[in-house]
């Protein structure tokens, strides 16, 4: 292929080629000739263009198949228009000539067409350069148009569409012959053409006035006629004709002067006229406006009203929402009167009423739904409400003739209906879709809004009392506050007017959608209106029988209540169940002979009423069974049976009453099927096994009852078929903008579809969409829908006898009917049995034996071969599971041999449709392919198939019959895979468009062959090249397809492509983004969500290049890419789009954007989503609060492009909807989580302003803080909830992000302090009233953030906020009674909690810093430098923080206790429920308790931890007086806790109350930490650790667990555990903390008893003191019990997990290389050095045997430790877990358990072990010394030495190694080796103990006087040398003093020279270097001090050497100027000099 890639077409290799080769090359090189023309030079062009024509124009003569011909064309047009056009003439009379032809043969037929489209495109292309050519060419066109078959006639209407467009105006001779054509072309017998034809019109009226002026009748009407016997696409193509025409004539202002004298303006009077003709009465032709309205008989065709449906939503779309707004009422009036008495004819049969109803509910939706913005949306609801009030007033003067019984039959009432209905839902959906943001609406008196709809439920007719309740639920929905109101209003009506019909059925409907709307509120209703509706229901079920005239009404209501009252779930229905059940057991009779006297007594008035009620029944049940399973237990389903056999009985008996009555019974006894079918189906099967057959027999019977007329397939095939099968059916199927009206052409003429009024007890059930009304279906369907479904779970139940009974009666039921009836009969049989078939494979039932086999098959192969295309679908899919549950591959291949035989045979289109999907069906359930026979078969059959060009369908279904093989098949299918790529190919390129179906099979063919290949496709070899190239040319065919899905299906196979090769793909035709075609659309947005996961940023920059480069929008014509880039299009298509799947796609993409760009394009993500949410805010409400712009002058930070707020030109989102805003609101905190990520100075605004000025392209989030805030502000004051959650939600994460940032102008101020007028104005409406309680909630939250920040300073500023929390803490106060009465019980909960929480919060913050100023006020005293007034400023805020909280602490310490004791109530497991306090808990109801649990959940951490520092601050001292009386509703002291009043005490001891406060925060935190979920939050396990840290930080608690070890012991496992499942280190060490302190609180105890043993026993019998502390006399721990082994656990888990080379059994293992050194995290370290003190504290709490147990594995540890960590770090530190060693090991070397007499024997020689290992170290790094950190191993030789009793380290060989070390130190190059050494040196010849000290001091000191005598030649170099010098002087003045008296002369004599060699004369010391000045100094000073103390040695030296005198007599001269000033200034600044000594001293 690569050798098609030329200018001119390689004529050498195409010849080469083989027949199909050479039109795959063909294509590929005009593929790649269409890019490269528009690159090539001019000069190239011309030089070969006369070659290039003649090669394309002899492609025309090869019969080139349609892409190819539209490729030539298009070439020949740009190289002409590119290039010289002198010969442009002679290819135009070219293809003329062809067109004129008289070869009518076939194979000539692709050139002809290939000439008329090469006519179009260079037309198009050059337009009016061609001159008068065109005249003779259209003349030419059109003629041959007249014996043209369909293709042609469809290329000649799209060649003229072509040349209209291109000649624009210049083409005026022609319109009228091109009308005139394109007419008749509008009806032609073939779709496509009449889709063409409508193009090419719309094309023409742009320039042909008399179409929209003169002709606009005929035009009219024309469309009229196109719409009838039309498919959706024409639907689609004319109605956009249509529409643009109407929508031309009525805002045209240019009328020609021909025209002047016989056109009058168009008034939307008369565009509505004309539409709602063809609305009312089709296309039978009618005369305008001569009232002849009424004549038309037939009722119209549906295809024409759907038609027109589309047209009138084209119409209003074209003209645009300003248009809609300014003339709403007008055309609501009119779309509302299409439905109106005024054309009865419409309306006259319910069919009709439900089609019409339908289709204007659609226009409306789509066009006020759709164009409208949320104010425009407002005002058209106000328009609505006023429709319905002028039809109330006509109801009501209908009405009010008093006397209701005479009922007047008015005309009137029942005309309204539809209207009312239609405008009900509208309202609903309105209102549904506003959500809160319509609550102004329904506060507006004016306009009525529930008064409108409430008036209306008492409407004679039921559809309106449906639909008003409809309404209802829908207002309740969208405003959850009005849930409570309007059931009150509902219910308080309903028991007025008890005895009016209407009110009885209005009210209820009303009460049970309401009860259907509060699962969608999550803030629900009061617990108690469950009993209040069950009272009311009981009450007209008892009253039905008092009052004839309304017992149906009173019986229907009462059960319709009773199943609503279900979906509140088992919290509700629980309490009632008993009187349920009890009503359930009464309405049937309780034995068969009882049912025998019913059937004697009784008339047919009687009968409808039980059979109602029973009904209702049986639905009241069904609903408990779907809605509270939870309380299904084995009881309930025992009194649930009893009358279910009676049920059945009168199931049986119902054709027998049916006969005796008449026909009144026959909807009511239908629905008792109906329902009885629907219960039976949701109950277990063995429920009720013994009415099997009795049921069964019925469903037989309904099933192929043979007098059904109605064809169900639409409804019950569908979910049947496989979805992938289901796409053969067109576009019906599938889902569409207008599958809504497009539904009901799918269904017979005698059903429009399913409506509200054909079952009312789907008021209360969940809808699939949200906003859509529920449709029922008409009793008489939906009983075969629930048989089939029962049918399908029965039979699988059934003996296999049975079945085969079952399986040959409805064989033979089949067999018995004829023709059309058979069809209905087939269809309600194979339904029934594809489902049994399900059930079978599910629960993995067997079929059962051959006959029951060979029936089934039967049944099967019958409907295979039916002619309804859905049936033979379902039977395909039915074969499948068939095959699926016998699973034998015998009886499978005998299916698949019935199916090839067929094949061989059959002619007929339907045989051979339905058995080439059975082959592609067949293997779909069992695993796929595996036999390659079979395989090979199937793919040679369906090769042919796909080959019969006479028949597209067959083609079709083959085609996608391969496609299922290929995915079936997997890799076996790769031997196929380049054959059927070849086929595919051809057929792509010569299947004419027309045939969609086919293009649309061949698309799944080519996605599931690429699948196949998959990843392969990246390889590189020619094979694989090939087969990449063509299935890249396979897609650019279907790409250029006309028909959208085919398009949906390549860009579905560039994705696949771009996922397995994205290099070979090119993205330019991908985007397409507003289509009329719904999968289109997904298709191109699910890509572009795959796209962007790759190269987010490439496809926004090409997007936009896109866009510039060519003139077409692929976007919404509104939407200005240019500006806002393709993100800010794709948020203008989310706010435009209603389909869920797509808009959930577009959030994906935004997201994927965003994460992968945002940091980069920060301006232009903020800028947008401040569009988004500016756009609807009313810019005075922010202005009034904005104080921040006025007060600062124009800093650095404004540069932000936000700032263009007053330029209100370009607004790119005009009202966008609330749900768009939340999303724009999300996408802020998504940003600033990225940012966060993305690096700090996004959070400091220095480094920020700094950046930004090196580099102005940088951009920072904190530059754009005033935006931020100004956003969050403008969502948390918005009209709606969710609007509001999410903006305070981005205001609680603003300041927790910004709180630290410095103001850097202001020192000692943070940036965010300016805003606080803002943050106040945001926080203080969620504080109203009427704020629902979650906003509330969330707002608390944000408060307590903001307090806790820190970021005002000032308590005034402060008092704002705090007067807010202060006011709901009086709420909080108030107790129950306060409560609201809107919402349930549970969000008074979380509202209380949300308050305690956030309270909690602040003060945990108080009381953090209190503590931090403790801190820095010791640190600050060190410090001289600190400014008084800043320190002064932070004691002040925090202390004042903590006054703040104080004045409330005792109400908000009982408040909190109160609910730790509600939150451990509700923690007890379920076994403990019957101890839980009745009435419930403090701030919970017993009723909700389930609604609870989640908000103590999540509030309950901080608020322990508060409790918990409150109780430390009181020191568990404090016991209010008045404990016992709280002004609580209950006291609360823990032990109210299961116990009786009677046996409490009546004032409680102080010591008491501590104690069960002690166990309540403990038993918390253990019952928490034991096993918190996995999703627990972070926050609460820390919260949690930190609450024990504070309890145990005072004595009183501590003494409760040391006193008690089995606690101890438990609270340390726990932790344990917690430290083994949390990786978090913050975690890690919280929990170790807690450890210490156990630790620490069982050494207190220790302590203790030992202290008072003593005090007890006296010093005297000492030998008998009892052994204190674990381990006793014997040293023995037991596991389990004992704390010290529980401590060792712990640390032994954390040591090894940093450092697993600890681990014995790890260290033998290979895994760990021995001796390699590993750097510890700095948490790593953290942790380790925490557990090596725990470590060292542990023998302090053992006896002195215990100790001994417990000593080696300590001294392993921390030995350990030292070794694996003690590595050099650059700058001579100590690494942390060093110092931390080294402290454990001092700690423990000192502990007083080595000198105790039991003890120490032991312990001398485990400490000697440990040194000797200590030792070791040095001796097992070979290779590995430069690691190893020797000053460590020095410094823990020291730590033994110094802290050791002398036995340990005296030992002579010890001693030996020891000073050994000493000395290779001392040789160590490394200067800062040898200081140390000195330095411990110097420790150790200070020892007070001789024995120890001296043979150190005999071994090192020669040497180290010997190094400071060699220092006289060789002077220090730098600073470490010089201090090692001063080290060793040091050490030899120490020994100095340390000598006795004899030796002491002679050491001084050696030392003096030393020490003057070191000073510098007076010429030497100016040019000295730094280091010997210092030096000299140092030296000096020593001298200074030693001269006076030794002075008669010091004087014999002096004597006796005069050089040494003079020197040093001249060096004290010279410097006692210098060293006056030095010692000065060194007193001012002390602390530098010793800046280098070790942080830890640890000797």
């Amino acid at each position: 292929m690569e050798l098609a890639h030329s200018l001119l077409l390689n004529e050498e290799a195409y010849n080469q080629l083989g027949e199909f080769q050479k039109a795959e090359f063909i294509f590929e090189w005009l593929q790649f000739l269409e890019k490269l023309l528009p690159v090539t030079s001019r000069a190239d062009i011309r030089e070969n263009q006369k070659k290039l024509v003649e090669q394309l124009t002899s492609l025309l003569n090869n019969s080139p198949g349609p892409p190819t011909r539209r490729l030539i064309a298009k070439n020949l047009a740009v190289l002409y228009s590119t290039g010289d056009t002198f010969s442009v003439y002679q290819t135009i009379d070219k293809c003329n000539e062809l067109i004129r032809s008289k070869d009518d043969s076939p194979s000539y037929l692709p050139t002809k067409l290939a000439a008329v489209v090469c006519l179009g495109y260079l037309y198009k292309k050059l337009g009016r350069i061609l001159g008068n050519s065109f005249t003779d060419t259209v003349g030419n066109v059109l003629k041959a148009m007249k014996n043209a078959e369909s293709q042609g006639r469809y290329e000649i209407m799209l060649s003229l569409q072509n040349i209209l467009n291109g000649l624009g105006a210049a083409a005026i001779p022609c319109h009228r012959d091109i009308y005139k054509a394109a007419r008749s072309c509008l009806t032609d017998r073939s779709m496509a053409v009449r889709c063409a034809a409508a193009k090419c019109l719309l094309e023409l009226q742009n320039e042909a006035i008399f179409m929209w002026s003169t002709d606009l009748d005929s035009v009219v009407t024309l469309c009229f006629k196109s719409f009838e016997g039309s498919n959706y696409d024409v639907r689609l193509a004319v109605s956009k004709l249509l529409g643009t025409v109407l929508a031309r004539a009525l805002t045209s202002k240019q009328i020609t002067a021909s025209t002047k004298h016989n056109f009058r303006r168009i008034s939307l009077e008369d565009v509505m006229e004309l539409l709602g003709t063809g609305f009312l009465r089709g296309s039978c032709g009618f005369l305008r406006a001569s009232g002849d309205m009424l004549k038309g008989t037939s009722s119209v065709s549906r295809d024409v009203r759907v038609g027109v449906t589309q047209a009138y939503v084209v119409f209003v779309s074209t003209l645009g929402a300003q248009w809609l707004e300014r003339n709403f009422s007008a055309f609501l009036s009119h779309i509302l009167d299409l439905v109106s008495q005024s054309h009865p004819k419409a309306v006259q049969s319910p069919v009709d009423a439900i089609g019409c109803r339908r289709c204007v509910s659609f226009i409306l939706r789509a066009t006020v739904g759709g164009l409208l913005g949320e104010k425009a949306q407002i005002a058209a609801a106000k328009e609505i409400c006023q429709a319905i009030w002028k039809l109330k007033k006509v109801v009501d003067a209908a009405i009010s003739d008093g006397n209701l019984e005479t009922k007047i039959n008015t005309a009137d009432v029942t005309a309204s209906q539809h209207v009312l209905v239609c405008a009900l839902q509208e309202l609903g959906s309105l209102i549904h879709g506003l959500g809160t943001t319509a609550a102004p609406l329904l506060q507006d008196s004016s306009t009525g809004v529930l008064e409108a709809v409430i008036s209306v439920i008492l409407h004679p007719t039921i559809s309106v009392r449906l639909t008003a309740a409809w309404c209802l639920r829908c207002i309740a929905v969208a405003l959850p506050s009005y849930v409570s109101l309007l059931l009150d209003r509902c219910i308080e009506r309903l028991s007025a007017l008890k005895s009016c019909p209407e009110a009885v059925t209005g009210y209820s409907f009303a009460v049970a959608a309401l009860l259907g709307a509060v699962k969608h509120c999550p803030l629900g209703i009061p617990h108690g209106k469950g009993k209040v509706i069950m009272t009311v229901a009981e009450d007209l079920l008892c009253s039905a029988s008092q009052n004839s005239r309304i017992s149906l009404q009173r019986m229907q209501a009462g059960w319709l209540l009773v199943a609503a009252l279900m979906t509140l779930g088992p919290a509700v229905v629980q309490h009632h169940l008993p009187r349920i059940l009890l009503l359930w057991k009464c309405i049937f009779p309780s034995s068969p002979k009882d049912l025998e006297t019913e059937k004697t007594r009784g008339d047919a008035f009687t009968w409808q009423v039980t059979l109602e009620g029973r009904a209702g029944a049986l639905c009241a049940i069904k609903s408990f069974v779907s809605h509270c399973a939870g309380l299904l237990t084995d009881e309930v389903v025992q009194r649930l049976l009893p009358p279910l056999p009676s049920a059945v009985d009168l199931l049986t008996q119902l054709s027998s009453i049916y006969k005796s009555y008449g026909n009144s019974l026959k909807t009511p006894s239908t629905v008792y099927r109906q329902k009885l079918y629907e219960l039976l189906a949701v109950l277990p099967p063995k429920a009720y096994e013994g009415d099997f057959s009795a049921v069964l027999k019925e469903l037989v019977t309904d099933l192929t009852v043979a007098d059904s007329q109605i064809d169900a397939s639409a409804f019950l095939l569908p979910s049947l078929c496989h979805e992938n099968d289901l796409l053969l059916l067109g576009p019906l199927l599938q889902e569409t903008d207008h599958r809504f009206i497009e539904e009901q052409l799918l269904l017979g003429n005698s059903i429009a579809g399913g409506s509200l009024e054909y079952d009312p007890y789907s008021i209360y059930e969940k809808f699939a969409k949200g906003d859509s009304v529920p449709k029922p279906l008409p009793p008489a369907l939906s009983v075969i829908s629930a048989a089939s479904r029962l049918f399908g779970v029965m039979f699988s139940h059934i003996t296999e006898s049975h079945r085969l009974q079952v399986l040959e009666q409805l064989l033979n039921s089949i067999k018995q009917t004829k023709g059309s009836r058979q069809q209905i009969v087939q269809l309600h049989v194979v339904s029934a049995f594809s489902t049994s078939l399900k059930h079978l494979a599910n629960c993995k039932g067997s079929l059962g034996s051959e006959e029951v086999r060979r029936s089934a098959l039967m049944l099967v192969m019958g409907a295979l071969e039916s002619n309804n295309p859905l049936l033979r679908c379902a039977a395909a899919e039915c074969l499948a599971r068939l095959a699926q549950v016998v699973s034998d591959s015998a009886f499978t291949a005998g299916l698949a041999q019935v199916s090839f035989d067929k094949l061989k045979s059959a002619r007929d289109v339907v045989s051979r449709t339905g058995h080439s999907l059975a082959l592609g069906c067949l293997y779909r359930y069992l695993g796929g392919i595996s036999s390659t026979q079979h395989l090979n078969a199937c793919v040679g059959i369906l090769y042919t198939l796909s080959q019969d060009s006479t028949s597209p369908d067959v083609q079709a279904w083959a085609l996608h019959s391969l496609s299922l093989i290929v995915d079936l098949a997997g890799p076996l299918y790769h031997v196929h895979v380049e054959p059927t790529l070849s086929l595919v190919l051809m057929l792509l390129l010569s299947v004419p468009p027309a045939y969609a179906e086919v293009h649309q099979s061949l698309g799944r063919c080519l996605n599931t062959l690429i699948t196949t290949l998959g990843p392969e496709l990246q390889g590189s070899s020619t094979a694989v090249s090939a087969l990449r190239t063509s299935c890249l040319l396979g897609c650019a065919v279907m790409q250029d397809n006309p028909d959208c899905l085919v398009q949906a299906q390549a860009i579905s196979c560039l994705q696949q492509l771009h996922m397995f090769a994205p290099r070979h793909v090119n993205l330019s035709n991908l985007m397409n983004l507003c289509s009329s075609y719904l999968l289109l659309r997904r298709a191109g947005v699910a890509c572009l969500r795959q796209l962007v996961q790759r190269e987010a940023a490439e496809v926004s920059e090409y997007a936009v290049a896109l866009v510039k480069e060519s003139k077409e929008d692929f976007t919404p014509a509104d939407v200005n890419i240019r500006e806002i880039g393709l993100e800010g299009a794709l948020l203008g298509l989310l706010d435009k789009e209603l389909d869920p799947r797509l808009c959930q796609d577009i959030k994906e993409t935004l997201t994927h954007m965003l994460t992968s760009m945002a940091v980069e394009k920060l301006s232009f993500w903020l800028k947008l989503c401040k569009d988004v949410l500016a756009a609807s805010a009313d810019f005075n409400t922010v202005a009034s609060i904005d104080t921040t712009q006025e007060e600062e002058p124009a800093k650095g930070d404004d540069v932000s492009v936000l700032t263009s707020d007053s330029d209100d030109r370009f607004h790119p989102f005009r009202n966008p909807r609330w749900s768009t805003r939340v999303f724009a609101a999300e996408c802020v905190c998504k940003i600033i989580s990225q940012c966060e990520n993305a690096g700090s100075a996004h959070f400091d605004i220095t480094l920020a302003q700094e950046r930004k000025q090196r580099d102005s392209r940088d951009d920072f989030l904190v530059l754009h803080l005033a935006d931020l805030v100004r956003m969050a502000f403008m969502a948390a004051t918005d009209h709606s909830d969710q609007l509001r959650l999410s903006g305070l939600q981005m205001l609680q994460i603003i300041v927790r992000k910004f709180a630290a940032v410095p103001e850097p102008e202001f020192p000692g101020h943070v940036i965010l302090e300016q805003y606080q007028a803002n943050v106040g104005a945001a926080l203080r409406p969620a504080f109203a009233p009427e704020t629902p309680p979650d906003v509330t909630a969330k707002a608390c939250q944000v408060c307590s953030a903001w307090i806790a920040s820190g970021v005002v300073s000032d308590l005034n500023d402060l008092r704002r906020v705090h007067q807010l929390l202060v006011s709901s803490l009086l709420k909080v106060q108030a107790g129950k009674e306060a409560q609201n009465e809107q919402y349930n019980e549970s969000t008074s909960t979380m509202e209380v909690l949300a308050v305690l929480k956030a309270w909690a919060e602040v003060y945990i913050v108080a009381v953090e810093k209190q503590k931090n100023q403790s801190d820095i006020h010791k640190h600050s005293l060190k410090m001289v430098n600190s400014s008084e007034e800043s320190y002064r400023d932070i004691t002040f805020s925090a202390s004042g923080l903590l006054d703040l909280v104080q004045t409330d602490l005792g109400t908000l310490s009982k408040l909190w206790l109160a609910a730790l004791q509600d939150f451990a109530l509700l923690t007890l497991p379920p076994e403990y429920a019957s101890h839980l306090p009745a009435e419930g808990g403090t701030f919970y109801t017993a009723e909700t308790i389930e609604n609870a649990r989640p908000h103590y959940y999540n509030s309950w951490a901080l608020i322990l931890y508060a409790t918990a520092l409150w109780l430390t601050s009181t020191g568990f001292i404090v016991v209010d007086p008045d404990e016992g009386v709280t002004n609580l509703s209950r006291p609360v002291t823990p032990t109210t806790m299961c116990q009786d009043s009677s046996t409490r005490p009546l004032v409680k001891s102080p010591e008491d109350v501590n104690t069960d406060r002690f166990h309540l925060i403990l038993g918390i935190s253990v019952e928490f930490l034991c096993s918190p979920r996995s999703d627990a939050a972070m926050e609460n396990i820390i919260a949690c650790l930190h609450a024990l840290q504070a309890l145990f930080d005072v004595p009183w608690p501590r003494s409760k667990i040391g006193g008690d070890q089995e606690l101890g012991v438990e609270l340390l496992n726990v932790l344990h555990r917690l430290i083994l499942t949390r990786e978090s280190p913050d975690i890690q060490l919280a929990a170790l903390e807690v450890v210490r302190l156990i630790l620490f609180a069982a050494q207190e105890h220790v302590k203790e008893k030992r202290r008072s043993a003593e005090v007890d026993d006296g010093a005297a019998e000492k030998e008998t003191l009892p052994e204190f502390g674990e381990g006793k006399d014997t040293g023995g721990l037991v596991p389990g019990k004992s704390l010290v082994f529980a401590t060792l656990e712990l640390c032994v888990c954390i040591l090894v997990r940093q450092l697993p080379q600890l681990n014995p059994k790890l260290t033998c293992s290979p895994a760990v290389p021995p001796g390699k050194h590993l750097l510890l995290s700095e948490d790593g370290s953290r942790l380790v050095a925490a557990a090596l003190v725990i470590l060292s504290d542990v023998p302090a709490v053992c006896s002195p045997e215990g100790s001994v147990s417990v000593l080696p594995t300590i001294l392993y540890l921390i030995i350990g430790v030292l070794k694996e960590t003690a590595v050099k770090l650059q700058d001579g530190q100590l690494p942390l877990t060093v110092a931390a060693s080294l402290q454990a090991l001092k700690g423990l070397l000192s502990s007083p358990m080595a000198r105790a007499e039991k003890s120490q024997n032991a312990w001398t020689d485990l400490l000697r072990s440990a040194l000797v290992t200590v030792l070791d170290c040095w001796d097992q790094v070979d290779g590995l010394l430069q690691e190893l950190d020797e000053v460590s191993l020095l410094t823990a030789i020291t730590v033994f030495v110094m802290s050791t009793s002398p036995e340990v380290s005296t030992v002579e060989c010890l001693q030996k190694r020891c000073i050994e070390k000493f000395k290779t130190a001392l040789d160590s190059k490394d200067p800062l080796v040898q200081c140390k050494c000195y330095q411990l040196l110097l420790s150790i010849f200070q020892h007070p103990n001789k024995t120890v000290s001296y043979p150190y001091i005999h071994s090192l000191a020669p040497s180290i006087v010997g190094k400071l005598q060699e220092t006289e030649k060789a002077k220090p170099e730098n600073a470490a040398e010089l201090q090692v010098i001063q080290e060793g002087i040091k050490v030899v003045t120490a020994l100095t003093a340390a000598a006795e008296e004899q030796h002491r002369a002679h050491l001084v004599a050696c030392f003096l020279p030393i020490l003057i060699s070191f000073l510098l004369d007076e010429n030497a010391l100016v040019s000295a270097t730094i280091s010997a000045k210092n030096l000299h100094e140092f030296a000096l000073q020593t001298l200074m001090q030693i001269g006076p103390q030794y002075s008669s040695v010091f004087k014999k030296l002096m004597a006796s050497s005069p050089t040494m005198k003079a020197r040093l007599e001249s060096a004290i001269k010279g410097n006692q100027e210098s060293i006056k000033v030095k010692t000065t200034k060194h007193a001012k600044n002390p602390g530098k000099s010793s800046s280098i000594q070790l942080k830890t001293n640890f000797l």
